[in-house]
């Protein structure tokens, strides 16, 4: 879980919106396209490791992973949830 003081400050690197913490069940459905070999991040290539959390932009298409419990802001890093067919449930209320 992300300091909520953090959370307030951290933004999205590419377009600087806010982020907020993924949901576990998003977490869940992100570490399931990486078991499938089916989750690549912004610059194509395929995920192989599990996230522990992440946190998601503002509009629900991108999550940046959250590694060893620290958020990896790099654009590059970011996961396109609309390619995973994910971008609506990164738009959902979170639950911790």
């Amino acid at each position: 879980m992300i300091d909520p003081k953090l959370l307030e400050i951290l933004v999205c690197p590419e377009n600087r919106t806010p982020l907020r913490e993924a949901s576990q069940e998003l977490v869940e459905k992100v570490n399931q396209a990486i078991a499938a070999g089916k989750a690549r991040n912004r610059t194509g290539q395929t995920l192989e490791k599990p996230i522990d959390g992440g946190l998601v932009r503002e509009d629900g298409k991108v999550l940046y992973p959250v590694m060893d419990d620290i958020p990896v802001l790099l654009i590059d890093e970011g996961i396109p949830l609309d390619e995973l067919g994910l971008a609506e449930a990164g738009r959902e209320p979170c639950d911790g």
